[in-house]
């Protein structure tokens, strides 16, 4: 069969509350956003591997809050205010060290909260200034875990639905047993099928999960 013309068509991706899907694996990162602001301290961190939600996370505790989104490169003297705020991707640094140390006393002081998200716990952070490494250290984490395969499968059906794609359950049965079980994974591969089965104006079934998965279709993943 011809390959056929894909449309790059948008994806409603929904990051209210009660999208986050709770599994074993983030239950703590779900309850530290759901007990706020009876926090242990004015400031938290939630770590995990990509795709494992701490961005959704952040976008409900926001909502919820009435805090500002920010990277560590926004955290500058002029730039610090008494209100919420979340910091993202923290561990990859970019930031002035005294200026973030500066944001976490005024929180003390003030009274306002700070959520942070990276990839790793602070302790692996690279981070100069002794002071803020120790303040960084002190901080309460929220760490999420490698999903299990409830969390894995409640994923694909979701990113499927973002997709409008109504997939039969032994498909789902089929790609658990053999991706990558990651968080990332599960949205990647219902990309993927998505746009094989467009390109190649297949079904989504076991068979074009097999040769997705297989490799037969690289030049879609390579575009998706």
């Amino acid at each position: 069969m011809v390959e056929q013309l894909v449309l790059g068509l948008p994806v409603t991706t929904s990051l209210e509350a009660e999208d986050f899907l709770v599994s074993e694996c983030n239950s703590t990162a779900a309850r530290l956003i759901h007990e706020w602001p009876k926090w242990p301290g004015r400031a938290c961190v939630i770590s995990g591997p990509q795709g494992s939600g701490k961005s959704h996370l952040a976008q409900v505790w926001s909502a919820k809050a009435g805090a500002r989104m920010v990277t560590g490169a926004d955290i500058t003297g002029n730039q610090i205010d008494s209100r919420h705020v979340v910091v993202e991707d923290v561990d990859r640094g970019g930031f002035d060290e005294r200026s973030f140390f500066h944001l976490l006393n005024m929180s003390r002081e003030t009274g306002f909260y700070v959520l942070l998200t990276a990839r790793t716990p602070p302790g692996e952070w690279s981070v100069v200034l002794p002071d803020l490494r120790s303040r960084f250290r002190s901080l309460t984490v929220a760490a999420i875990g490698a999903p299990d395969d409830g969390l894995l499968r409640l994923l694909l059906v979701k990113h499927f639905a973002d997709r409008q794609l109504a997939v039969q359950p032994d498909v789902v049965d089929y790609l658990l047993k053999r991706m990558e079980r990651s968080a990332a994974a599960a949205g990647e591969i219902p990309a993927l099928l998505d746009k094989a089965a467009m390109s190649h104006q297949r079904r989504i079934t076991r068979a074009l999960a097999r040769d997705v998965l297989g490799g037969q279709f690289d030049a879609a993943a390579a575009d998706a």
